[in-house]
This record gives C-alpha cells, sequence and structure tokens, in this order.
C-alpha cells in the first residue's frame, strides 16, 4: 500500500501567464508557495476476490472492470497512461475542498502519479510529475489549465516559476529570510467564500480573451519579479499593495473572475484594515486570500464572521511518500 501526501498551493503574481496560449509566444512567470493543506491519494493493487477489477474512492465509489469505464476523469487518463499491469484500488482524501482556488485538482493528478510510481517500484523526479501531470490534465483530459499548479504541488516550496517560450519550465526557489517569510504568513489570512466552481470553464474564458488582454498580462508578469523584490527587501506592505493592484487587475480579464458576492467579501475586509489580497485560482469563488497588519486580523475576522478563516502555514516539500508497505493483502503475491 502506497499513500502519498501532496500540497495545495497559494498564488501570489502572475497567474494568466502560465497558459501555454500566452507563455509559448511572450513567455510567462508566477510567484507562489506551497502551503500545510494537503491531497492524500491511497493505493494498493486491489485483491482479487472481488467482482470488480479497479476501485476508485473520491466523493463517488466506482466499481468498473476496467479505467476506461470510470468517471473519474483524471484517475481515468492517469491509469491507462501508466498502463496498470494489476488490477487497482485508489482512494482519495483532502484537507480543503476542491473547485477552490488552491491547485487542489493538479494536487491530486500529481500525488496519483506520485503514489501509481511507487507501487509499480518505479523512481521518478518532480520535474517529470509535473510534467506529466500537465500533459494528462491538457492533453488525455482535454482541461483548460495552466502550468504553475502541477509545478507547484510536485516541488513545493516558495518559487519563482518561469515558463518559457519553449515550453520548457524552469523552479527557482526564492531566498527569503526566515523572519520575512513568518512576517509575511503572520499577514495573510484565508477565508472560503463558500462558493465553488470550475477553474476549467473561467479559464476557457480567459484564454479566448488573451489576445485582447496582453497589455494586462504583460502588467501582470512583470509584478512576478517586483513581488519577488519586496520579499527579498522584507517590504511587506508593499508586497501587500501589489496583491491589491494585481486582484484589480486580475479581476478585469473576464466577468467570470468576479461576482458580486466576491467583491462584497473584499470591500468587507478592506474597510476593517486589510491592505490588499486576491481571489486565489482562476476566479469565480474558493478561497479569498487577504493581506493585513496583524494587528486588524481581529477586526477583520469579525467583519467576515460568516466566513471559515482557514489557518495554514507555508511548505517545502512538495509531493511525497509518506507510507510504504507491500504484502499478500496489497495483492503483491497473489498469482
Amino acid at each position: 500500500m502506497i499513500i502519498t501526501r501532496t500540497p495545495f498551493r497559494m498564488s501570489f503574481f502572475g497567474g494568466g501567464t502560465d497558459y501555454p496560449v500566452w507563455y509559448e509566444k511572450h513567455g510567462g512567470a508566477v510567484l507562489s508557495t506551497t502551503i500545510d493543506r494537503f491531497c492524500y491519494v491511497t493505493c494498493r493493487y486491489y485483491p482479487p476476490f472481488f467482482d470488480a477489477k479497479v476501485r476508485v474512492v473520491w466523493s463517488k465509489i466506482e466499481l468498473v472492470q476496467n479505467a476506461n469505464e470510470l468517471e473519474h476523469p483524471i484517475a481515468r487518463h492517469t491509469l491507462n497512461f501508466l498502463n496498470l499491469p494489476k488490477n487497482i484500488e485508489i482512494h482519495h482524501a483532502a484537507d480543503l475542498p476542491a473547485r477552490s482556488g488552491l491547485g487542489a485538482s493538479s494536487s491530486f493528478t500529481v500525488g496519483l502519479l506520485n503514489a501509481l510510481y511507487a507501487l509499480l517500484g518505479k523512481k521518478t523526479t518532480k520535474a517529470d510529475l509535473a510534467s506529466e501531470a500537465i500533459h494528462i490534465e491538457r492533453v488525455l483530459a482535454g482541461e483548460t489549465v495552466g502550468s504553475q499548479d502541477q509545478v507547484a504541488a510536485a516541488f513545493g516550496g516558495f518559487n519563482k516559476i518561469v515558463f518559457r517560450t519553449d515550453g520548457n519550465i524552469e523552479v527557482i526557489p526564492l531566498s527569503i529570510s526566515g523572519n520575512v517569510l513568518r512576517g509575511l504568513k503572520d499577514r495573510l489570512l484565508l477565508f472560503f467564500t463558500g462558493l465553488s466552481r470550475s477553474a476549467s470553464e473561467v479559464a476557457s474564458v480567459q484564454v479566448k480573451n488573451t489576445p485582447q488582454k496582453e497589455k494586462e498580462l504583460i502588467a501582470m508578469h512583470d509584478m512576478v519579479d517586483e513581488g519577488v523584490k519586496f520579499l527579498e527587501n522584507g517590504a511587506l506592505d508593499d508586497f501587500g499593495k501589489l496583491l491589491h493592484e494585481a486582484w484589480q487587475m486580475k479581476r478585469s480579464l473576464t466577468p467570470l473572475i468576479a461576482n458580486g458576492h466576491i467583491d462584497a467579501i473584499y470591500e468587507a475586509a478592506r474597510s476593517a484594515g486589510a491592505i490588499g489580497g486576491k481571489l486565489l485560482g482562476a476566479g469565480g469563488g474558493g478561497f479569498m486570500l487577504v493581506y493585513a497588519d496583524p494587528s486588524r486580523h481581529k477586526a477583520i475576522k469579525e467583519k467576515l464572521s460568516k466566513f471559515l478563516c482557514v489557518p495554514f502555514d507555508f511548505e517545502q516539500e512538495g509531493t511525497q511518500v509518506i507510507h510504504q508497505s507491500g504484502g499478500v493483502l496489497d495483492g503483491v503475491n497473489f498469482t
């Protein structure tokens, strides 16, 4: 039996420049970190006593004869991509809900790949996990997704991720002092808006609008290096103000990114002392990130008391195999 733990990500700047339609022409970059909220994938060879040959447990329980019959698109395409030689059982669990702007779908894809490779006894790299996850989601599943979530989930940590015009992706870990990172974390609040949405649907409209939003996307790309500079210099409030500027620009990319509900949450936080913030992910719902001096956190939480505030810390490891065992009940010795 294999268990993997894969972090969710929090993206600060550059989102939108990680879509191939943009970076294959202009290049792209994002500034992001992973957090200590995780997707867990458990897999094992499924014992032959049962009628089904494939069992996948997510929000549903699927019992089928082969992977092609699975409703879950990523599980179906990943199992076919690796051409698993035996019966298989997969369980998925997560600390936070899907469709919430934290890269949950890609965390699952990366975590599933990592688990299946471990089950097969094959070594892989974080770069390969990220690249294969992008291929599975974009090419095999036909989803409109960017390339940052898979990379963040695989590598973990606080990084500048650069997307080259030739398709290559570079992960640049940031050298930020521990005091600055703690100061940043202490100034951030994470609220669940109560809305979930399909990132692919929102992103499809954004991608379609890309040719008309070149000025905005260039500016959003430039904000990545600005954000890095502010962190390296310990200018945290400037970082917070840049978050506000980036959110105003991002919400202009398509009307689907923001709505009255989202705007009301953000303005309530600002009225209670927030300097900046943004809706995480493609838009339309999910988690709202708020930046404020710690002295204003109590007032902001009171103002947004009907929304769940989720504690978190930054994470450095990326996807990991946290349990690995074998034996008869895992199907290893069945003939």
